[in-house]
């Protein structure tokens, strides 16, 4: 596997990425409540295996579970097992797997909090929080930083901004976006896209939000916006409780269907969000091996 990947993405030459990371680990029995991140030192078999099964999926990018990894989000403390030490070996699970065969996408998720004026944090406190999450990522192996899910420009720019002060790595940032195209905080697509452009982003894209069909407006969007390699990671539909439990309403079937949708867009690289499985990466590497013949 090429070091670089960006090679493989310019010109593209679609990538598969995996899937759901904390709706899969509360599959098997993570307590709600319970910080992902913690399961990297508690319970690492389990952590090992799910990328193990996106891997022998197709999957190509492995995503650490690292996404609440922020000083902001994630105590000092947890356990008795300390912030660095809980991303660090999230993203030493994910290589151990990925080995040369695939690429380890360090995650960075959001503060949880708002930025000024909206909330009461700084623009500086959100860079310097991103900033420590990603040098640990970089130290630890990961191939790619991997800012998603925002919802916020200002911070998703604070967390681009800070890969980039304290890394030589590509960073892609994706947005999540409902079915009109914005983002919760009123963002749209062409806004949010134009703006990472702007600041250096290496890619862009949508993940997470209202599923497929919100995710193919944000890529409609966006490919009229920039010039960017374009991410698509949506969620496995929306959840719905059956019998006490959450269920998702798009199929793996049905999955390919949306991702040959996104091929279509022009999507650099493909993968899953909330809800999915190894099932649904399967099904978007069949469509991707199609989509390459």
């Amino acid at each position: 596997m090429p070091a670089d990947i960006l090679s493989r993405m310019c010109p593209p030459s679609i990538l598969v990425a995996d899937g759901a990371i904390g709706t899969y680990l509360q599959a098997r029995g993570l307590p709600p409540g319970t910080m992902p991140e913690l399961w990297n030192v508690e319970q690492p078999e389990i952590v090992r295996s799910m990328h193990e099964a996106y891997l022998a999926a197709g999957a190509q990018i492995l995503t650490t579970n690292t996404f609440g990894g922020n000083r902001l989000r994630l105590p000092d403390q947890v356990n008795g097992h300390g912030r660095a030490e809980l991303v660090r070996r999230g993203v030493e699970l994910a290589r151990q797997v990925a080995g040369a065969v695939a690429w380890v996408a360090g995650s960075m998720g959001p503060t949880g909090r708002l930025i000024e004026p909206l909330g009461d944090l700084r623009c500086e406190q959100a860079e310097d929080a991103f900033a420590e999450q990603a040098a640990i990522l970089a130290e630890a192996g990961a191939d790619v930083i991997l800012v998603e899910t925002m919802s916020d420009v200002l911070e998703a720019r604070a967390a681009l901004r800070a890969a980039r002060r304290v890394t030589n790595l590509p960073v892609f940032v994706t947005f999540a976006f409902d079915d009109t195209g914005r983002t919760v905080m009123g963002a749209t697509a062409e806004e949010a896209a134009r703006e990472v452009q702007t600041l250096g982003a290496d890619a862009v894209g949508a993940n997470c939000g209202e599923g497929p069909e919100a995710v193919v407006i944000a890529l409609r969007e966006m490919r009229r916006a920039v010039s960017l390699p374009l991410i698509a990671q949506p969620n496995a539909g929306m959840p719905h409780l059956q019998a006490g439990e959450t269920t998702w309403d798009t199929t793996p079937d049905e999955f390919a269907e949306h991702a040959r949708t996104l091929i279509d867009l022009g999507a650099s690289v493909v993968g899953a969000c909330c809800g999915s499985t190894p099932a649904h990466v399967l099904a978007i590497r069949a469509a991707v091996d199609v989509a390459r013949a």
